[in-house]
C-alpha cells in the first residue's frame, strides 16, 4: 500500500487537508512521566498545525532539509560505534530504521515495495530536519526474506523496523527482531502475526466492523444479516462481526458464507438467494467484500427483494470506483478515514513520481513520520512498549491511531453514504480518543 505528493497546485486544491502530516509521528501523549513534559509539546504542535491548515499550507509545500534520497547502492564508512551501513538508504538522520519491502517479489508485490519506498522518502522530505536513516531490504515477500531483511537491518543498527507488508515476512522478520528487543511497524492487515512488540498499522477489518456496526445501531438498526467470503478474511470477519452485534444489543439473522472461483459466482449468487430469504427479519445487511457488493445488490434486485427497509453496510476495501461508482449501490453505507489527507497527498505523490498511489500508501508515509517524530520529541525511550503504545495515539495522515499491547491497532474512522454523486461523510472521524464516533 503506498502514496505520496504535489505542491503549488496542492496548495490551492487541498488546503483543508495535510498540513498536519509532519506532526504525524509526535506522540500524542505519552502516558508515565512523560505525560506532562510532551502534553505542552503537542499542544504547540496542533496550535501550529491548525494555522497551518488555516493559511492553507500542504505539509509538503513547507520546503525540507532532507535532500534527495540516494538511488540504488551505496556504502557508507564505519565508525567505531558505529556498524556500517550496506544496500539502499533514505536519509542521512543517526537514528537507523529499518524499512523492510518485497522489492524482488515480482508483479504487484515489487510494485506495492516501490511504492511504499517512494512514500517513506516523501515523507522524510516532508519531515523538515528528521534524524533518521531508513536503511531498505528486500524481504522477497517471504518468511525466510523477513527473517534475513530484519537481520541485516538489526546488525546495521536499526532501531525500529517499518515493515513488512505481508504476513509470512512479518513473521520471519518477528523471530528475530524479537530476540533483539526491536520493535516492529508492520503493514500486514493478519492479526495472527501481530503481537507484543510487532505492531500493524494497517487498516483490520475488526476496526471496520467495530466502526460501521456501532454507527448502524446508533441509527436504530437491530437486526442483522451477513454475506461473508468462506476464506481466512471472512472469518475475521464473521467474528469481529458476531462480537460487536452481541456488543451493541443487536440480532444476528443469520450468515451465509459464500465461495467465488475465477469467474465462477454460483455459489454466490445460492447464498445472496439464501440471504434474500432472511432479509424481510432484518433491517441491516452486511457485504464487506468489494468485489462481490454490487453483484450481490444487483442480484437481490433481479430476484425482486425488498430493500426498502434494509440498510446495506460495507467495509473500508468499498472506497473504490467499482462500487461508490455503482448506482445500485447508492444508499449502503461503509467506514474508512477521511479522505483529505489522503488527496492532498496523492497529488504530492503523483507530482513527484509521475502516477497515481494506491490507497494504502500512507501506511509507509504515516510510519515513517511516526519514528521521526518519536526520535525528536520521546528521546531513550522513543520505540519502547510505553511510548509505542500510549493510549492517546498518533495523528497520521488518515486521522488518528493507536497501537494496543496485543499489537492490533485502533484508528478514527468516518462513516460514508454513498450518493449519486459520490460517497458522502455521515459521521465524522473522531479527532482523538476521548471523543466518541
Amino acid at each position: 500500500m503506498v502514496f505520496e505528493r504535489g505542491c503549488e497546485e496542492a496548495r490551492v486544491e487541498n488546503a483543508k487537508v495535510a498540513a498536519t502530516a509532519p506532526f504525524a509521528g509526535f506522540a500524542a501523549g505519552v502516558t508515565g512521566a512523560r505525560a506532562a513534559r510532551f502534553a505542552g509539546l503537542r499542544r504547540r504542535m496542533l496550535r501550529v498545525a491548525g494555522m497551518l491548515t488555516a493559511a492553507g499550507l500542504l505539509a509538503g509545500c513547507m520546503g525540507s532539509t532532507m535532500g534527495t534520497a540516494p538511488e540504488g547502492l551505496q556504502s557508507l564508512p564505519a565508525t567505531p560505534s558505529t556498524p556500517a551501513v550496506t544496500g539502499q538508504t533514505i536519509g542521512t538522520g543517526t537514528v537507523r530504521i529499518g524499512l523492510l519491502l518485497p522489492l524482488t517479489a515480482g508483479g504487484s508485490a515489487t510494485a506495492i515495495a516501490n511504492t511504499f519506498r517512494n512514500s517513506a522518502e516523501l515523507a522524510l522530505k516532508d519531515f523538515q530536519g528528521s534524524d533518521i536513516q531508513l536503511l531498505v531490504k528486500d524481504t522477497a515477500g517471504t518468511a525466510e526474506g523477513g527473517r534475513a531483511a530484519a537481520q541485516a537491518a538489526i546488525a546495521e543498527g536499526a532501531e525500529l523496523i517499518l515493515g513488512p507488508v505481508f504476513a509470512p515476512a512479518v513473521a520471519g522478520a518477528a523471530s528475530v527482531a524479537r530476540t533483539s528487543g526491536v520493535p516492529i511497524v508492520a503493514f500486514s492487515t493478519d492479526t495472527s502475526v501481530a503481537g507484543p512488540g510487532v505492531y500493524l498499522l494497517s487498516f483490520l477489518p475488526a476496526g471496520d466492523v467495530r466502526r460501521i456496526v456501532d454507527f448502524a445501531s446508533k441509527q436504530n438498526r437491530k437486526s442483522f444479516v451477513a454475506l461473508l467470503p468462506d476464506d481466512a478474511y471472512g472469518s475475521v470477519a464473521e467474528a469481529a462481526f458476531r462480537q460487536e452485534v452481541g456488543r451493541v444489543g443487536g440480532r444476528i439473522v443469520g450468515v451465509q458464507r459464500y465461495k467465488v472461483s475465477g469467474s465462477d459466482t454460483s455459489d454466490l449468487a445460492a447464498k445472496t438467494q439464501a440471504i434474500g430469504t432472511l432479509l424481510p427479519q432484518a433491517d441491516t445487511l452486511f457485504v464487506p467484500a468489494a468485489s462481490v457488493a454490487p453483484f450481490v445488490m444487483q442480484t437481490l434486485i433481479t430476484q425482486g427483494v425488498n430493500l426498502g427497509n434494509v440498510k446495506v453496510l460495507g467495509s473500508g476495501q468499498w472506497d473504490a470506483a467499482q462500487v461508490t461508482g455503482n448506482p445500485v449501490m447508492a444508499g449502503a453505507w461503509f467506514p474508512g478515514p477521511e479522505r483529505a489527507g489522503f488527496d492532498a497527498l496523492a497529488g504530492r505523490y503523483q507530482a513527484a513520481y509521475g502516477s497515481a498511489p494506491p490507497r494504502n500508501a500512507t501506511l509507509a508515509y504515516d510510519g515513517t513520520i511516526l519514528a521521526a517524530g518519536l526520535v525528536r520529541s520521546a528521546g531513550p525511550q522513543r520505540f519502547s512498549p510505553q511510548v509505542l503504545t500510549n493510549r492517546d495515539g498518533f495523528l497520521g495522515i488518515d486521522g488518528v491511531f493507536r497501537f494496543l499491547p496485543n499489537g492490533e491497532n485502533e484508528r478514527g474512522l468516518a462513516v460514508y453514504e454513498i450518493t449519486p454523486t459520490g460517497p458522502k461523510v455521515i459521521s465524522p472521524a473522531p479527532r482523538d480518543f476521548r471523543t466518541p464516533s
